[in-house]
């Protein structure tokens, strides 16, 4: 065997080795392996000691056939030694971990040899511990990232404190960690989590064992069981039936770097905690004793983030794609972030409701409540009283004092629906309220302050309410300084296929089915029908047609039942006093004029919807004095 060829051979090996390993027991596997390769007919061996005993690595046989004293002496040494029908070579020296080569025969590897194979082997450990730990950081930073992403968003301290707890154990490759806040009035540290503690919260004094020690000094501390037993709580852990054989502490300070608790981590699996340990824990720390300080501010945020959660489930959104419903989410996107008041039109079920939730929500005073007020269904002697609120005894029912919508508002949004409907009374006092933004209520004194965007929205035609002395125009021109106009469902074309879907898909979901697909008939059907109710009327047929419709498509005859009224609806206008021939005449020029609508003037897709070619399209229009200009 030639000498020099032998040892680039292990060399290249091991290099190899080093390239492929993720750890240091991957290390040592690898250049075993590499090493046996090279050394056809030879046994090798790599043992490693820990604390107090030595391990093998790989499948190399149990300690009992090596000779693990001639090992020992190896790595004391620092000497290649031979015995027995072995050689050991020392990778490290005789402080843990001592790592030693053995192979059999001695002959298989010139002293020489196993010189450069010891130093490579020892080069490549160095390598796989740097690598190791330079993975165990990035580990680290990763779950640091992960906890304080989970902290913004948590709910519950906790759960939060439970996690960091969880995440502290799994890193640090410990047993068990425990979260002390100190209870200082019953001179305690309690455990929030106390992680394999199962029961009560575990409960220390707040001067006993490496805990009290860490609380006391606002110093970490780091332990095993080759330290002194009297520095831990033996008492705790025979009570819970647990042995602790190392752990690292460190202590929980406040702002102004006041001790509140402890944090610890138990039983390192390879056996003590490191300085690196100690560090990550230190910082882990930080963001757990600044989640316990900021308790109060995390239950104000979940209730906010509550208030964002119930307002925007019960949004529905802007969805369409027709020209009118794009201008709309355009004009609102502009507006929400600004302070003008904003009237919103639009017949009964178009929406105007999740309009104004809309641009509360895109605002900056989206944490904060929206409430809304329908002025229709108040009687006008109440309406004051639910707008401006009242004091006790104000009137015969006023049992308390109660607050009203402006002041439950104030730094929120407050629609006014059917605003079209109040009283010139309660006009004149609204009017009064939005320019001086203070609200007095019903039997009281107190000029209160408040902070509210309003939204006002109607069905009506305020400008003719204005000229028939209904509305007050000053009124009109205070609330109108933007205007949003929503468009009926029958102008909307294809947008009622496309809301009907998004129905479906939000009422599947909900009960946990796919939602059908509409055929071409159905989809025909949708669009020939004249939606009197809105977008209203479709979100409740498509409810209908989401529970009771059982395959993966949704037919002509699954909307008929539904529509049947709505088809009365449609020929309703047409005068009884015709004959069937003008009758059939009229309806046909708004059956062919509705579906010419609803494509927007596309006659060919009209046409298409209608059932007929284009060209027969053409030549009934034509029959029936209709013009495609019209």
């Amino acid at each position: 065997m030639a000498s020099g060829a032998n040892a680039t051979r292990i060399a290249n090996e091991l290099l190899a080795a080093v390239g492929r390993s993720q750890s240091v027991d991957e290390f040592r596997d690898n250049a075993l392996s590499a090493v046996s390769s090279q050394l056809a007919g030879a046994r090798v061996a790599w043992v490693h000691q820990d604390v107090s005993h030595w391990a093998v690595a790989g499948a190399a046989g149990s300690l009992s056939q090596l000779p693990i004293e001639l090992a020992a002496n190896a790595s004391d040494q620092m000497e290649i030694l031979s015995a027995d029908g072995w050689l050991a070579i020392p990778i490290t020296g005789k402080l843990p971990p001592a790592e030693v080569l053995l192979v059999s025969p001695p002959s298989s590897l010139e002293l020489d040899e196993a010189l450069s194979v010891g130093q490579l082997l020892r080069s490549g450990l160095l390598i796989a511990y740097d690598h190791s730990e330079l993975s165990g950081q990035v580990s680290q930073l990763q779950i640091m990232l992960q906890l304080a992403a989970e902290w913004q968003r948590s709910q519950d301290l906790t759960d939060l404190l439970n996690n960091m707890a969880q995440a502290a154990a799994r890193v640090l490759h410990g047993d068990r960690a425990s979260i002390f806040l100190w209870n200082k009035g019953s001179k305690e540290l309690v455990g929030h989590p106390a992680l394999g503690v199962e029961g009560e919260p575990l409960r220390i004094r707040d001067d006993q064992g490496v805990a009290g020690q860490v609380l006391k000094t606002g110093e970490s501390q780091r332990w095993d069981d080759s330290g002194d037993p009297e520095a831990i709580n033996a008492k705790v852990g025979k009570q819970l039936g647990y042995l602790t054989r190392s752990l690292v502490a460190v202590p929980l300070l406040s702002r102004k770097q006041k001790p509140i608790g402890v944090f610890e981590v138990l039983n390192h699996h390879s056996g003590s905690f490191s300085a690196a340990d100690e560090r990550f824990l230190g910082e882990l720390a930080q963001h757990a004793a600044a989640a316990v300080e900021n308790t109060q501010q995390i239950a104000d945020l979940v209730a906010t983030r509550d208030r964002l959660v119930q307002s925007a489930s019960d949004t529905l959104q802007v969805v369409g794609q027709c020209p009118q419903i794009e201008a709309l989410r355009d004009t609102i996107e502009r507006v929400a972030p600004t302070e003008l008041a904003v009237l919103v039109l639009g017949e009964n079920g178009t929406g105007k409701e999740v309009v104004a939730r809309s641009l509360h929500l895109q605002s900056d005073r989206r944490d904060q409540d929206f409430v809304a007020i329908n002025c229709a269904a108040i009687a006008e002697t109440l309406l004051e009283s639910e707008l401006f609120g009242h004091e006790k005894g104000a009137f015969t029912d006023a049992i308390s004092d109660r607050a009203g919508k402006f002041e439950v508002a104030s730094g929120g949004t407050l629609l006014l629906d059917e605003i079209g409907e109040m009283s010139l009374s309660g006009q004149a006092k609204l009017l009064r309220v939005l320019e001086d933004k203070v609200v007095v209520r019903v039997g009281g004194s107190k000029p209160i302050q408040t902070d509210v965007r309003v939204i006002a929205a109607t069905n009506q035609d305020l400008v003719k309410l204005v000229r028939e002395k209904r509305f007050r125009e000053d009124l009109y021109f205070r609330l109108n300084v933007v205007t949003l106009q929503l468009p009926p469902l029958r102008e909307r074309g294809q947008d009622i296929v496309v809301l009907a879907q998004h129905f479906l898909e939000q009422f599947g979901h909900q009960i946990g089915r796919l939602p059908p697909v509409f055929s071409d008939s159905a989809q025909s059907r949708l669009l020939t029908h004249a939606w009197p109710g809105n977008v209203r009327e479709l979100r409740n047929l498509m409810e209908r047609v989401a529970y009771l419709t059982k395959g993966d498509r949704v037919e002509e005859t699954d909307l008929a039942f539904v529509l049947s009224p709505g088809s009365e609806s449609e020929v309703s206008h047409i005068p009884s006093n015709m004959s069937l021939t003008d009758a059939t005449h009229v309806f046909q020029k708004q059956y062919i004029t509705r579906h010419v609508d609803a494509s927007q003037g596309n006659l060919a897709q009209a046409a298409k919807q209608l059932g007929m070619h284009r060209s027969n399209l053409y030549r009934k229009m034509g029959q029936l004095g209709m013009t495609p200009d019209e």
